[in-house]
């Protein structure tokens, strides 16, 4: 605990925030696996976008990965991870000097992105339940808000990437992504 204090009525509350968080979070993801369903397979490793879909999809899950840990250093990668890499989300920037490792991973194939997709859904639940929502830091430095704000930017951050995949996907294929507003389990 963060020996913070707690609003009046926290203990009550929290648990049903934890279960909106869930149900948001399965509902995002829902949303995210469909477009990378529906990315065409000629389109996956496309790169007439500065990001190709590929990229899309495994950066919008490395970070709810990532986001989903109390702090970095609780942070363990998906097995199926390419570590030898410097941008190990699979966004290419500028290579640090004198680093030899290659910017961007070998593009990940979309069975593979929909096997870090399972692993990712699969956590959700234990990964919230895990967190102290009311913690007055993130866990992370470079984000200097509350634990709970910072969910809901790494929700934000799913539904940005989803929503370039499904422009990407409408655009190929004239298909739409479904809406999910809710994935509550029963």
């Amino acid at each position: 605990m963060s020996g913070e204090a707690r609003p009046v009525g926290a203990e009550g509350q929290t648990g049903a925030l934890r279960t909106m968080l869930k149900s948001q979070y399965h509902a995002s993801l829902a949303m995210l696996r469909e477009a990378i369903e529906l990315c065409p397979d000629a389109t996956w490793e496309a790169d007439g976008h500065t990001n190709a879909p590929w990229q899309l999809a495994y950066h919008a899950l490395f970070f709810a990965h990532f986001y989903l840990q109390p702090n970095e250093a609780a942070f363990r990668p998906w097995p199926g991870h390419q570590a030898q890499v410097q941008n190990p989300d699979g966004i290419g920037g500028p290579p640090e000097p004198g680093n030899p490792l290659p910017v961007t991973p070998d593009p990940y194939s979309k069975s593979q992105a929909l096997e870090y997709w399972s692993f990712c859904d699969a956590l959700v639940d234990s990964a919230v339940d895990a967190l102290d929502l009311w913690s007055p830091e993130s866990g992370f430095p470079w984000y200097p808000i509350p634990k709970l704000e910072h969910q809901l930017v790494n929700l934000r951050h799913i539904q940005h990437h989803m929503a370039q995949l499904a422009d990407r996907v409408r655009a190929t294929r004239n298909l739409g992504v479904r809406w999910a507003g809710a994935r509550r389990a029963s």
